[in-house]
């Protein structure tokens, strides 16, 4: 197997994708209107949670990570937590009432008025998320999306939509992170002023 061939093929095809995220102006304003959003949001005392499944569940736990604890430098947590961490809650809905509703049931009980919920799908279709960002509209909960390209069904029911410009699925995971990296970077040092 030609590993060094694969290797060269993957490194390029992520560096495509992020200068293809490089050269979209509309899609760098977004994701300064999402900073921006969860800044106020922080500020007025609200909490941002996060949503995923599989790989995005792990992307959206790491990004509460960099929230409830730290990016660059020591200061206080920020409230912010993946919503798939209970694990007892989660298989209880799950088996009780059904998979696609985990999301929704939990951001309706915990989730208030000034909140955020972002969810994280590549595909932009996943049915846990459509379904919680149903329930943040009845609820005054802001939602932003990360997705793939298309956005899919998330792209009609988010407030914020960050479509990655890709179809492929590690690629579209990468970006996120990025995304997600630099929104954590920016937020904090917003909040808290750079390196104190």
């Amino acid at each position: 197997m030609d590993n060094k061939r694969i290797i060269i093929k993957r490194l390029s095809q992520h560096q495509v994708t992020i200068t293809q995220i490089l050269a979209d102006s509309a899609l760098q304003l977004k994701i300064s209107k999402a900073i921006e959003t969860i800044i106020q949001c922080f500020k007025n005392g609200g909490s941002v949670y996060f949503c995923g499944n599989g790989g995005s569940a792990a992307d959206a736990q790491h990004l509460a990570a960099e929230f409830s604890g730290r990016f660059y430098f020591d200061r206080p947590g920020l409230p912010s937590e993946a919503l798939h961490c209970n694990t007892s809650y989660l298989t209880a809905v799950a088996n009780d009432y059904s998979y696609d509703i985990i999301y929704a049931r939990l951001i309706s009980s915990i989730g208030k008025t000034g909140d955020i919920l972002i969810g994280l799908s590549t595909s932009g279709n996943s049915v846990n998320i459509v379904k919680a960002f149903d329930t943040c509209k009845e609820k005054g909960i802001q939602t932003i999306a990360f997705t793939g390209e298309t956005g899919g069904k998330m792209k009609d029911n988010a407030d914020i939509l960050l479509n990655v410009p890709s179809t492929d699925t590690p690629r579209i995971q990468e970006s996120h992170i990025t995304i997600g990296h630099i929104i954590c970077e920016l937020v904090e040092e917003t909040l808290f002023g750079k390196n104190k």
